[in-house]
C-alpha cells in the first residue's frame, strides 16, 4: 500500500507539472467560488483532488471542454433524506444527475421511529456510494412531550453519536421553547456539542428570544419565511439557509437579502424534497436556476450552493474547483439555466450523457422495521363529541408548514361533529402507532377540499404516528388499517376501500423502489386524491407536517390538539372570543 507521504509527494508533483495528473479538463470555463469569476483555464485532477488550475497541464487523460463551463459539486445543507422516501443509494442515483454530490442529513425522522439503530443504519446504507452523506446527530428525539415517538436518543447517544466521522455537529434545535425556558436536558445537548456545528430552527423567532437562542450557541436557521425576520436574524449572525422544498418554499421571499456584501451568510437547502419535486424539477440545480433568474449573479448563486455550506459545516475539502479541494466538478452546457452535462466524483465519471457510471449492482435495499404497533380499530373510534360553540380548526397555508387557526362554529348531529365539505371542514386523526396505546388525538382540518372518502400515512413530522384526513369515520379507520396492513406508507380510500397505495416498509418511512417507480406510485396516490375532490397539489406532504409541534400555529398529535405558541395542548372547544389567529 502506498504511503499517505509518497501519495501526497506525487499530488505536488503533478501540481508542478512535473508528472502527468491524472485527469487534465482543458480550457473550460471554471466557475471561481472565491473570486467570484468565471475564468478560462485548465483543470488538473490527480489522486481525486484538485492538484492544480492554469495552463500547459498535461493528464493521462484529457478532455477538451472549451465552451463549457466547471462547477463544484453542489452540496445541499439540510436535507432529511426519510422525506424523499429513498434508500441513500437510491437517492444518490437521484441526485447525482443534478450535479449534487454531497448532502448534510438531519436523520431525526428515522430517529424518532427507531432511535440510534435507524440512525445507524442510514449511516451503514450511506456507505460506499458515489454521494458524501454527512449527517448531525438529533438534538429533539422525542422532539416534545406532546407527542408520543417509537424511541428516545439521550445525552450518552448523542456522545456516542458525535465520534462518528460523518456526524458534523448537532441537528436542528426545534425545541427551541425548551431552550429559552433553560431545561437542563436541552441545555446539555447543546454544550455538548460546543465545539461542533448546531443548527437552529426557529420560526418565527425575533427579539429578545432570537438574541438568547443565537447566544446558547445556534448557528444557522432554515425555517425563516418573512424578510424582516431574515434580516433580523441576518444581523444577528445567523447563517442562513434559504429553504426550497416541496411544502415549504422560501427562496423567492428571501432572495431580495442576498447582495454582493452579505452573500456568504447565505446557502441553499431543500429541507423536505418531495421525489416527485425532486424527479420533475430538480435539486439544488432547481434554486441555482431560480435565483439567477430572479437576479441573483450566477457565480454567487453557485456559491450559494457550493462552498457556502461547505465553509459553514467546515468541510475544507469540498466547495470549490481549486487545489488541494475533491474533484468533485459538474461540466455544464449554460451556466445560468445550469444544464448539466457531466459530474465528476473525486475526479472519475459518475454521470454522462444521462447515464450513470460506477454505481454497484441495483439492490432493492434492507428492510429495517416490522409491523405498526396499532391496537384493533372501529369506526367510533373516530367519533368526535360536540362540546362548545365553536371549535380551533388548523388552517392549511398554501406553500408553508406553518398553520393558522380558525374558531368557527362545526356541523354536528345528535352531540357529535360532522364533516362539514361544504365549508371544507373535515375530520383529522392522528393514531398513536409505536407504543400500543390505543391514543387517538381527534381534530378538524380546513384546506383539503375532500368531498368523500379518506386519506392516511405513517409519515407525520416528528413521532410519526399514523395520520389520516378524510369525510366520515368509517372512511378514517379503513384508511389507517390499510396503512398498517403493508406494515407502512400511504393510502387513499373510497368507500372504505384502498384504492392506490404506496408502501413504505423501511421504518413506516422510506421505500425500496427507485426513484422513478416510486414518484409513479405517488402520482397515482395524489390522482386518487384528486378524483375523491382533494385540492391540495402535494397533499401527503401537507399532511406529514399536521402533527409537527413545533412549527406555529396549531397542530395535531396523538396526544390532541397543540398550540404551538402555548407549546401546550388544548381543547378542541371554546367558548372564548380569541378570534381567527394567522400563523405569524
Amino acid at each position: 500500500m502506498i504511503s499517505k507521504v509518497a501519495l501526497l509527494k506525487e499530488r505536488i508533483r503533478a501540481a508542478k507539472g512535473e508528472v502527468p495528473a491524472d485527469l487534465v479538463l482543458k480550457e473550460g470555463r471554471v466557475v471561481n467560488v472565491f473570486s467570484g469569476t468565471v475564468q478560462e483555464l485548465d483543470v488538473a485532477v490527480h489522486g481525486g483532488f484538485v492538484v492544480g488550475l492554469g495552463t500547459d497541464y498535461h493528464g493521462k487523460e484529457e478532455a477538451d471542454i472549451s465552451g463549457k463551463w466547471v462547477a463544484p459539486g453542489l452540496i445541499d445543507g439540510h436535507l432529511h433524506i426519510e422525506s424523499s422516501m429513498l434508500l441513500p443509494s437510491r437517492l444518490a442515483r437521484a441526485l447525482i444527475p443534478h450535479g449534487t454530490t454531497a448532502i448534510v442529513s438531519d436523520p431525526h425522522e428515522i430517529a424518532n421511529v427507531m432511535g440510534v439503530a435507524g440512525i445507524r443504519f442510514l449511516i451503514k446504507e450511506s456507505d460506499a456510494i458515489p454521494l458524501d452523506i454527512f449527517f448531525m446527530a438529533p438534538s429533539c428525539v422525542p422532539a416534545t412531550h406532546l407527542e408520543t415517538s417509537g424511541a428516545r436518543v439521550s445525552l450518552s447517544d448523542l456522545e456516542a453519536l458525535k465520534q462518528e466521522p460523518r456526524v458534523l455537529g448537532l441537528a436542528e434545535m426545534m425545541n427551541y421553547p425548551g431552550l429559552l425556558m433553560g431545561n437542563s436536558d436541552v441545555l446539555e445537548k447543546v454544550i455538548l456539542f460546543k465545539d461542533k456545528v448546531i443548527d437552529g430552527h426557529g420560526p418565527s423567532l425575533r427579539g429578545h428570544d432570537l438574541q438568547a437562542y443565537i447566544s446558547a450557541g445556534i448557528g444557522s436557521d432554515h425555517e425563516t419565511a418573512d424578510p424582516g425576520e431574515g434580516q433580523e436574524k441576518l444581523e444577528s449572525g445567523m447563517f442562513l439557509m434559504v429553504r426550497e422544498g416541496t411544502s415549504a418554499r422560501n427562496l423567492e421571499a428571501l432572495l431580495p437579502l442576498v447582495n454582493d456584501r452579505n452573500a456568504r451568510r447565505f446557502c441553499f437547502v431543500c429541507d423536505d424534497l418531495h421525489p416527485r419535486d425532486l424527479l420533475r424539477r430538480g435539486h439544488i440545480d432547481h434554486m441555482i436556476r431560480r435565483a439567477i433568474q430572479g437576479g441573483l449573479d450566477p457565480v454567487t448563486a453557485v456559491q450559494l450552493g457550493t462552498l457556502n455550506p461547505a465553509e459553514y459545516f467546515g468541510l475544507k475539502h469540498l466547495g470549490a474547483v481549486a487545489p488541494g479541494y475533491q474533484a468533485d466538478m459538474v461540466i455544464l452546457s449554460d451556466l445560468e439555466d445550469f444544464a448539466v452535462e457531466k459530474v465528476y466524483k473525486q475526479g472519475r465519471v459518475v454521470f454522462e450523457q444521462g447515464r450513470l457510471h460506477g454505481f454497484p449492482a441495483d439492490e432493492k435495499g434492507s428492510i429495517l422495521h416490522g409491523p405498526l404497533n396499532v391496537e384493533s380499530l372501529a369506526p367510533d373510534r373516530f367519533r368526535i363529541r360536540h362540546q362548545g360553540d365553536r371549535a380551533r380548526i388548523i388552517q392549511t397555508l398554501p406553500g408553508q408548514i406553518l398553520t393558522g387557526m380558525l374558531l368557527e362554529p362545526v356541523k354536528s348531529r345528535d352531540g357529535w361533529v360532522l364533516s362539514d365539505t361544504d365549508r371544507d371542514i373535515l375530520k383529522l386523526a392522528v393514531v398513536e402507532r409505536h407504543q400500543g396505546s390505543g391514543r387517538i388525538g381527534l381534530g378538524l382540518i380546513n384546506g383539503f377540499g375532500l368531498k368523500e372518502g379518506a386519506l392516511a400515512s405513517s409519515v407525520a413530522h416528528d413521532s410519526h404516528n399514523i395520520i389520516t384526513v378524510g369525510v366520515d369515520d368509517r372512511a378514517l379507520c379503513s384508511a389507517v388499517e390499510g396503512v398498517c396492513l403493508m406494515g407502512g406508507g400511504m393510502v387513499v380510500v373510497r368507500e372504505n376501500r384502498v384504492v392506490a397505495r404506496t408502501p413504505l416498509p423501511v421504518a413506516g418511512l422510506i421505500s425500496t423502489e427507485t426513484l422513478e417507480t416510486l414518484a409513479h406510485q405517488l402520482d397515482d396516490l395524489n390522482a386518487a386524491a384528486a378524483s375523491l375532490g382533494c385540492t391540495v397539489s402535494e397533499p401527503f406532504m401537507v399532511l406529514s407536517f399536521l402533527a409537527l409541534p413545533v412549527i406555529p400555529k396549531l397542530k395535531l398529535t396523538d396526544r390532541g390538539l397543540v398550540d404551538v405558541h402555548r407549546f401546550a395542548v388544548v381543547p378542541l372547544f371554546t367558548d372564548h372570543e380569541e378570534g381567527n389567529i394567522s400563523a405569524l
